[in-house]
Formats: C-alpha cells, sequence, structure tokens
C-alpha cells in the first residue's frame, strides 16, 4: 500500500504547486522539488533491498561481482539522469533537460564498454575458425 502513501503526496503536492504557481512561482517549483526528493528517500530502502538481492544472485550465479557493480551503476545513472531532466522541465528548462539525458546516455555507454567488450570476446571464442 505504499504506492498510495506516494501517490496521495504526489497529489497533495499538485495540488497546492498549481495554487501557489498563481502567486508565488519559485515556492511552487521548490514544492515540486521537495516533494520529488521526500518520494525518492521514501524509495532508498526498496532500493537497497532490490541491490542486495541482486547482489545475492550473482553471487550464487558465480557471475563476477564487477560487471553486477557496473550494471547497478548505470542503472543508477538512469534514474537521476531522469530525476534531474524531469526537474529541469518541470522548471521549464527542456534545453537543459536534454543535455541532462545526453550527458547520463554517454555517462552510460562510457560504463557500459567493458562489459560489450567481454561480451564480444566471448562471442569470437565461440565461433569455430574455419
Amino acid at each position: 500500500m505504499q504506492i498510495i502513501q506516494i501517490v496521495g503526496l504526489g497529489l497533495v503536492a499538485t495540488f497546492l504547486a498549481l495554487v501557489l504557481k498563481e502567486q508565488k512561482p519559485t515556492f511552487a517549483f521548490l514544492l515540486v522539488v521537495f516533494t520529488g526528493c521526500v518520494i525518492f528517500l521514501y524509495l532508498v530502502d526498496q532500493v537497497y533491498e532490490i541491490i542486495r538481492m541482486i547482489e545475492k544472485i550473482a553471487v550464487n550465479a558465480n557471475v563476477n561481482l564487477i560487471y553486477v557493480e557496473t550494471i547497478m551503476k548505470i542503472i543508477g545513472i538512469a534514474y537521476i539522469a531522469e530525476f534531474g531532466a524531469q526537474l529541469t522541465k518541470d522548471a521549464g528548462q527542456g534545453a537543459i533537460a536534454s543535455k541532462i539525458e545526453l550527458g547520463g546516455k554517454i555517462l552510460i555507454l562510457t560504463m557500459a564498454i567493458p562489459i560489450l567488450t567481454v561480451i564480444i570476446e566471448t562471442v569470437i571464442q565461440m565461433i569455430p575458425e574455419f
């Protein structure tokens, strides 16, 4: 039932932001940012549990933890970039939001190169030589 609390908080904040936006647009934006941070902090425990479960599965499957950590960092970059881009879009700065998204994509690609290299090398080793 945590989703009900999250949606409830979001709806109350949306209503308040709409009311504040007419009188004090800066406060309305700060309320939106604060609400986003509160929701994120509310979910930190669940994120921690997910990370623990994934690491446990990786250990049981004898997967190198370096790859799991890299994938978790990539997922984190994606979520943080999305969060930042949405906040800047809410502030009316679509161009900056696009740059945040581009930065996130480039960082993800940079972190993924070692994993892609290992996958390509493994595939090449599987191909029989003529």
